[in-house]
């Protein structure tokens, strides 16, 4: 599989056919702050450019004809920010639900909000609930955004419900296998990652799809987030055609 530029637009052309085209991809989206401070900015200028690196990573998914795209907006420990920052975060993303939504529902985007939603006030909840209720009959591409979300917690939730229905006797502990316990998850209607890219130059999960990823391909860019375009998106794709995915096997 090759992926281009067309020059003439400097998007990403489709990929062509003939390679492996992942599924779904998973994004763990860092280095704002680090972009606002390389350029004396303030941090809330690196979230507003990493927002805009998520409207043109949505648009390169669309067009490379890519199912699923999570992206870790919003971890559980982001909540120990500064509270300005965490003000700054939750009030961008405000602003992009009320103010955008229509774009990805005009792409056939459905949006999925998927964490400890709980812990958001309750009219940013609405706002969410608006948004999903919107984009739920789109089928082109899931858009999953994690918020307040932890890979531990995902998993701890998913352990608590099996554990409940088996004291009301609904389930046997010989019931209780790997695709019962996936199923479970916040990410139970979506597949398993096929890659997990982390921006920035960081090489860890950081509490981040932990059980999904178990088999997932990982890739690590030295680009921060804000500064991430079509092209790497474009790049992400023929590092992944040329991998080969054995899942625990052995070669031929």
């Amino acid at each position: 599989m090759s992926a281009s530029v067309q020059p003439e637009t400097g998007r990403d052309a489709p990929v062509t056919a003939g390679g492996a085209l992942p599924s779904h991809i998973a994004f763990i989206m860092d280095g704002n702050g680090r972009w606002a401070r390389s350029r004396g900015l303030p941090v809330l200028a690196g979230h507003r450019a990493g927002a805009e690196a998520v409207r043109r990573c949505v648009r390169a998914a669309v067009a490379h004809g890519v199912r699923y795209v999570t992206l870790y907006a919003f971890s559980s420990e982001n909540w120990r920010r500064g509270p300005r920052e965490v003000g700054d975060l939750t009030n961008l993303l405000r602003y992009y639900l009320r103010h955008k939504v229509a774009e990805l529902h005009a792409q056939g985007v459905r949006l999925r909000l998927i964490g400890e939603l709980g812990r958001f006030e309750p009219s940013l909840r609405e706002e969410m609930d608006r948004a999903e209720a919107l984009t739920r009959g789109n089928t082109r591409l899931t858009l999953v955004l994690a918020l307040s979300y932890g890979g531990r917690a995902d998993i701890l939730q998913a352990a608590r419900r099996m554990a409940e229905a088996a004291v009301r006797g609904e389930i046997s502990l010989s019931a209780i296998d790997e695709t019962m316990i996936a199923g479970l998850l916040q990410t139970g209607d979506t597949p398993d990652p096929d890659l997990v890219v982390r921006t920035s130059g960081e090489r860890r999960l950081s509490n981040f799809l932990l059980w999904q990823s178990a088999y997932a391909e990982l890739a690590f860019l030295d680009v921060l987030w804000p500064d991430f375009t079509e092209q790497h998106f474009a790049r992400l794709l023929d590092d992944y055609a040329g991998r080969e995915r054995r899942f625990g096997g052995r070669n031929a």
